[in-house]
């Protein structure tokens, strides 16, 4: 046992002092170049020792020899055998190199020395021929011989790990140079940075790179690649918020400033838009098309992008809305070249093809729209009725703030204030010609429509007085309508309505006028009430008509009954008189043809009997024919018996009685009541009937001739009964 256990320590002490040689040598290897001082002085042993005075760690021979005797002699038996055994592997990996690398690890290689002899160029930090110092090429995961500690030291670093929605930024430590015109290393083919090979020998540039890397895992060569992610970046004076994605919001557009590329062409405010980059994500590209630095025309719309902040900045705004009644003007700044289509007739301004310099000809209508504010401007149109007041009322879109009423002059040489209203119209095809013209929609206001409005009403009221102007203020109102509606057209501005509002004469004049208008109402009162006078007597009036309306209406229908009438007798009458003609004539007729026939008759009697003759015999038949009494019935006379007028008196009295008042028949003598003649007596109807009471009763009554009254007798003549 004590030899066996001398045998395993003077191993392990041969193995110290390997170790230490090695120690020694890669101490020596590695230390800077300070002046190191050796001491050749030698030792008891044949053998000399160098001794680093200017690292007193740096353990010698000797010490190690000693110290290994003292460290085994002390240790117990039962661990000699593992110690050696470790002991053995540690030699075999530092005999053969072994270098062993995880999955998580990436092996960066430094070459202590060289046996060519060669080194490295004074630009460069990575070798690439086999010199001394930092290697190109890194070990991936697993086991790699050769790597003999005495000549290469292998770092293990952890694989970059980019997380999802960041971005990382890439610094080279070697390279070429940068060109002045550019400040951004250009993007080589070298598998995302991981080949540090391909990335010196294809020409990659030192300092700050133009690409990146996005999410992933990467094995970088941190000697040649500084890699700066969201958790180093404060280290490095950045914000982790710049290391992740460019995210632009639905209603926002991002303005873009380039940091790298050509200068902008002189006359210009913004890089072309440039095909091809893939907005912005590909700066290489934007690089090799001659992509311009500094604000640029192409934006980015909604979305997330992959964008290297030492490249690009992204500045949020709004999309440029324009609302419901209105029409935005496109005012651009950049594009191609100016090319004026707007024609001859158009003379006060130009317009341009979307896409070019200049007022475009196209208007934007209402909606949400992604316009580069920064090169272009939008001129929001109203394609309403716009009021315009005159007064101290402003509208909500602030275009009449300035507007105050107009003072105006009048022929009698009053002064007063009128207050304008102008009612207008911007057509949406004719805003991007208004907009040309004028510039703006507060440019018309204040340079068109002010003077052209507050000029005609200035000249209008110096033709008339104030109390004119009042008086023919509607006159005033469509005179002023014409003139503004001709005026604005040439602007290409419609002049809907020009109204008056209140105007302001003087108040000396107005007081005189009020007077003047307070007893001219007073007159109309007066009126109005003899008015209201007269309308309540014609009410009573027809209040009382009302009340006998009855009446009324009845004596008119009694009088117009009574005239109907007195139409009607007056027309039986005339139809009786008309009859009664008739009937004369008829009868006239009749007795003329009677007297012609007894004329004719009678002087046929004449001629045969005798004018005598005839007569008598006529005479005699007719006294015959009526019955005609000769004698009288009462005979008044002087006789024996002293009767005389009282007999017949008293006949007469004794008629009356019987008869009930009834006269004596004509030509009948009164006959002595005591003594009546035996035959029918004769009455008055037998006597006296008229020629209608016969007709009516059937008989023909021939009309009688004129009773011959008999002479009276002489008074001794004798008396005859009849």
């Amino acid at each position: 046992m004590t030899r066996l256990k001398q045998a395993l320590i003077w191993s392990s002490i041969g193995l110290a002092q390997v170790a230490a040689s090695i120690a020694i040598s890669s101490a020596t290897i590695a230390a800077p170049t300070k002046a190191i001082t050796t001491d050749s002085t030698p030792t008891s042993s044949s053998n000399p020792v160098l001794i680093a005075t200017a690292n007193p760690t740096i353990p010698t021979v000797a010490t190690a020899q000693s110290t290994n005797l003292m460290l085994w002699n002390n240790l117990p038996t039962w661990l000699l055998l593992p110690l050696v055994t470790g002991g053995g592997i540690v030699g075999l990996v530092f005999a053969t190199g072994l270098v062993v690398i995880s999955e998580r690890e990436v092996g960066v290689v430094v070459k202590k020395f060289s046996f060519s002899g060669k080194g490295l160029p004074a630009d460069r930090l990575i070798a690439m021929d086999g010199e001394a110092g930092y290697q190109a090429d890194t070990l991936a995961p697993g086991w790699h011989w050769g790597y003999w500690p005495w000549q290469y030291s292998v770092k293990k670093e952890r694989v970059i790990n980019v997380p999802q929605g960041q971005i990382a930024l890439v610094i080279a430590n070697d390279g070429c140079a940068i060109p002045p015109e550019r400040i951004l290393g250009k993007v080589i083919t070298s598998n995302d940075y991981q080949d540090a090979r391909k990335f010196l020998k294809n020409g990659g540039e030192k300092g700050r790179q133009l690409g990146f890397l996005t999410s992933g895992t990467y094995r970088i060569n941190t000697a040649l690649f500084k890699v700066i992610t969201a958790d180093t970046a404060q280290k490095h004076g950045m914000q982790a918020a710049q290391l992740m994605l460019t995210r632009i919001k639905s209603d926002m557009v991002g303005m873009i400033t380039t940091l790298d590329g050509r200068p902008i062409d002189q006359g210009e405010i913004a890089g072309s838009t440039i095909p091809g980059h893939d907005n912005f994500q590909n700066g290489q590209k934007f690089m090799q098309q001659g992509g311009r630095r500094g604000l640029q025309e192409q934006i980015l719309l909604s979305g997330s992008w992959n964008l290297n902040p030492w490249f690009v900045q992204v500045e949020q705004v709004p999309m440029t809305e324009v609302p419901i009644g209105y029409v935005g003007v496109v005012i651009s700044y950049v594009g191609q070249a100016h090319e004026d289509i707007s024609g001859d007739a158009f003379t006060h301004g130009d317009l341009v093809h979307q896409g070019h310099k200049g007022v475009w000809t196209e208007p934007l209508y209402p909606g949400k729209h992604p316009i580069n504010t920064r090169v272009m401007s939008v001129e929001l149109v109203p394609t309403t009725n716009i009021v315009l007041n005159w007064s101290g009322r402003m509208e909500r879109h602030h275009y009449d703030e300035k507007l105050s009423p107009l003072t105006v002059l009048s022929h009698d040489g009053f002064t007063f204030d009128l207050e304008v209203s102008q009612i207008i119209h911007v057509g949406a095809l004719d805003a991007p010609k208004v907009i040309s013209r004028v510039g703006s929609m507060q440019n018309l206001v204040d340079h068109v429509l002010e003077p052209t409005i507050g000029n005609y009403f200035r000249n209008s009221a110096q033709d008339c007085t104030v109390l004119d102007f009042l008086d023919a203020r509607s006159e005033r109102q469509s005179e002023a309508a014409d003139f503004i509606k001709v005026a604005l057209r040439s602007y290409d501005v419609q002049a809907i309505d020009t109204l008056i509002g209140d105007i302001h004469p003087p108040d000396d004049l107005m007081e005189t006028q009020t007077e003047r208008k307070i007893a001219e109402e007073q007159r109309k009162t007066y009126e109005v009430q003899q008015l209201a006078q007269s309308q309540r007597q014609q009410l009573v009036r027809e209040t009382a008509l009302a009340e006998i309306q009855e009446d009324l209406v009845r004596s008119e229908e009694n009088v117009k009954m009574a005239e109907l009438k007195a139409s009607s007798k007056v027309k039986e009458a005339a139809g009786a008189a008309e009859s009664i003609r008739l009937k004369a004539a008829g009868e006239a007729e009749a007795l003329r043809a009677i007297g012609q026939a007894n004329a004719d008759a009678y002087q046929a009697g004449v001629e045969s009997l005798g004018n005598q003759n005839y007569t008598a015999m006529q005479l005699m038949q007719i006294i015959g024919e009526r019955n005609v009494r000769v004698i009288p019935e009462i005979m008044v006379g002087q006789n024996g018996n002293g009767g005389g007028l009282s007999d017949a008196l008293l006949s007469m009295l004794l008629w009356n009685q019987t008869h009930e008042g009834q006269p004596l028949p004509m030509g009948q003598a009164v006959k002595p009541a005591a003594t009546p003649h035996p035959a029918t007596p004769t009455t008055r109807e037998n006597v006296t009937a008229t020629p209608e009471k016969a007709q009516r009763n059937g008989q023909r009554i021939e009309p009688l001739a004129p009773p011959i009254a008999p002479p009276l007798a002489p008074p001794n003549m004798p008396q005859f009964d009849q």
